[in-house]
Parts: C-alpha cells; structure tokens; sequence
C-alpha cells in the first residue's frame, strides 16, 4: 500500500483555565475547512483522535475527557466594536460529532491570549506593559466577551501568582466579562419561571432551568439521591447514575426548548449543561485539599458531555453566578437566599469565586454580566498533522 502523506497545519495547544485545546487562525485552516461543514468537522475529529472505540484518542491531541476534546477558530473580527471572532468546537470522544452548540468559558480565557500571540490584534492597541483589554465576539452564541489580558514587554504575560483549584500551578491573572450572558434571542428564564416543576422518574422534580452563560438545568442533590460533596469517581463509574442524569438532561432540554424529541438529545451533547447543588458542607476535593463549609456558599457539581466535570466549566459558573444573583432560584436558595452579586462555591476540584449583575426590569430578569478570573498559557506551538486523506 502506498504511503498516504499527512498534512501539516500551524497550530497552538492551549490550556484555558481547567480545560485545553487546539487553536487555529481561520486564515492557516485548509482552505474547504474555513467555511462551517463536514470538512471542517473531520478535521477537528481527526486532529483531536475521533472517534475513538476505546475511549482514549491515543491518536490525536484529545485527552479522553470533555475538558480535553476541543477546538477553537479565531479571526480578526469586521465585526462593530469586536477585535476577534472566536468560534468554538466540542469534539465528541466515540462518536463522529462535533458540537458547535455553544461556548467553552475556560477557553474564552485562552481566546483572548491567543488573539495577541497569534498577531490578531492591532499592536497599537497592545501596552508595553499593563492589561490589554481584548474584545471578543463570542460566534457559537453570539454574544461579548471581554478579556483583561496581562501584558509585559509587549507579550502576553503567561507566568504569575494566580492559582485556580483545578489547575496545579500558578499562572498570570486573566479577567473575564462576559457581557449580556443570556444566550442570543433567549430569555433568561425560558420558562418565565425561577423554578420549573420536571416530570422524572414517575415524579415531580424543582428545576431551575437557565440561559446565562451556557443553557444550564439546575437541580437539588438531595433530589435526585446526591449528597452534593460527590466528585469524579462516585459519579463516573455508575453508570446507572450516568444513564440518570443524562435522561433527566433530556426532559430539562425538551422543557427549555432546545430540542424537540428525546433523540435530539444524543446530538447536542454539549448543550444543555445539568447540575445538581447543595447547601455549604465539609469535603475533600480531588487534590485532597480540605474544603470547609464555612468557606464556600454553596457545593454545585456539574457534568460536560455525559461525565462529571473534574472542576467547573467556565460557562456553567456564569449560569451559578447569574442564578445565584436571582431571588428564588434554586441556586440562590442553595446559596443562603436574598439578594447577591458574588459567590463561592465548592466543586470536585476546590473553590471557585465568581460574580454577576443582574437586575429585574419590566418584571424579567437580565444579567448585564457575569465576572470570572482565570488564566491561559501555551503548552505546545508549531503544528499538527493530519492524514490527507481526510479531504478526499
């Protein structure tokens, strides 16, 4: 058999926050992959090593997990009061789907480093030293994000003193705004409601179902049998719990509308989020660090792609935040209740602060914008190959 050659594409491998993934300039992307369709897809699929039977993408740049399996698209913007257009890609794990459903929050941070490595942005608009503040249109949802990007000596300052839980070692500060988080043309509330009654398992189930960040179903731990303190290992190995949640991820997208049949579910995997929270209680995270009651507001632990997530997804923490700033949102009542615009919450990995200003006008809620910090380095520049194959 003759030998197949393989393509080679300038790529960066990024982390963002508690996630990682393969960046490209729009412009560097073969040319049939610049445009959205299949192209596109296998290529991501093939960049990252899906799909994969065993589970593993030991054949590509994906690390077998939600947080590991993504691809970002990043362009200058012509778009009005933007700098960059940055376009997100979910990468299923076994199966050949990407999910371009949504936004990767963790990766936002990352967006706006790149933006300024890969020379995306005007150089008059970059310090010498300070923060380079990077506009950011958000494609997947159709929304802004700001990202406070610290610079030294005209380059992304990468190291520093910031520590996240999730992420073992320090780095550079990054502030995130994402403005006007509720996804594009949705209410907050698609319901109209603080809190839905579900139909699960022969019962009724509160729900608080949100668009802010990332369409997000919240529900009480204790609810569905969960203590709230659980991380990767009590959830991920049962898979009957799995099998739960994701039927009940289905009845919450069907109530918000994102689908329109429980089949629909299977192919839009990245969207809805589902959640489950508690009040404030002693646990140890997976690091084995000590959490204690009295540090956090309350105990969230959310699932990415049918798993629960090691720490907190960017997107589903401003869901927390904007829902824990409304009165009555089960969120808000996990939380302590009344009126706030910050909160700390635990997940498997440690603590996560974060903010949101939400205001009810004309008897509905609106986020104006939710508030994060986190922070992005390069792991890997150069680029990656793929068989030439995949284009035929």
């Amino acid at each position: 058999m003759s030998d197949t050659p393989q393509v080679r594409i300038p790529a960066t491998y990024m982390r963002g926050g508690t996630s990682k993934g393969v960046f490209f300039r729009l412009d560097d992307l073969p040319e049939p992959c610049r445009v959205p369709g299949t192209a596109r897809d296998r290529l991501f699929l093939r960049v990252i090593g899906s799909p994969d039977p065993y589970g593993q993408q030991i054949d590509g740049m994906g690390g077998a997990t939600s947080s590991t399996s993504k691809c970002v698209i990043l362009s200058k913007s012509t778009r009005s009061g933007q700098d960059v257009d940055y376009l997100y890609g979910q990468v299923a794990i076994d199966s050949a789907f990407v999910d371009w459903s949504g936004n990767c929050g963790n990766l936002s941070t990352a967006a706006g480093a790149f933006a300024i490595h890969a020379g995306l942005i005007d150089p008059a608009l970059v310090p010498e030293d300070g923060i380079c503040t990077v506009r950011i249109w958000q494609a997947n949802i159709g929304k802004s994000i700001i990202a406070h990007v610290p610079v030294a000596g005209g380059k992304v300052q990468e190291t520093g003193g910031f520590m996240m839980d999730g992420v073992t070692f320090p780095a550079a500060e990054i502030v995130l705004e994402f403005l006007d988080p509720a996804e594009a043309g949705d209410a907050l509330f698609p319901t109209g409601n603080p809190v839905d009654e579900l139909d699960f398992e022969g019962r009724r189930l509160n729900a608080t179902l949100i668009n802010a960040g990332i369409p997000t179903i919240f529900v009480n731990a204790a609810d569905i049998g969960f203590r709230g303190t659980e991380l990767q290992g009590d959830i991920n190995k049962d898979r009957e719990a799995l099998a739960r949640m994701e039927a009940l991820r289905t009845v919450g997208a069907l109530r918000m509308g994102l689908i329109r049949d429980a089949g629909e579910a299977a192919r839009r995997q990245h969207t809805p989020k589902i959640a489950f929270i508690a009040p404030p209680a002693d646990y140890v995270s997976s690091s084995g660090k000590a959490v204690q009651a009295g540090e956090i507001d309350l105990l969230v632990r959310a699932l990415s792609m049918g798993k629960l997530h090691h720490a907190m997804m960017g997107t589903a923490s401003v869901a927390i935040a904007t829902a824990a700033a409304i009165p009555g949102t089960l969120v808000n009542l996990s939380a302590g209740g009344g009126t706030r615009n910050e909160v700390c919450f635990g997940h498997p990995s440690g603590t996560l602060r974060v903010g949101a200003e939400a205001a009810l006008i004309d008897s509905r809620w609106q986020v104006t914008k939710a508030v994060m910090s986190r922070s992005a380095r390069i792991l890997m520049e150069g680029w990656v190959r793929v068989p030439a194959r995949i284009f035929e």
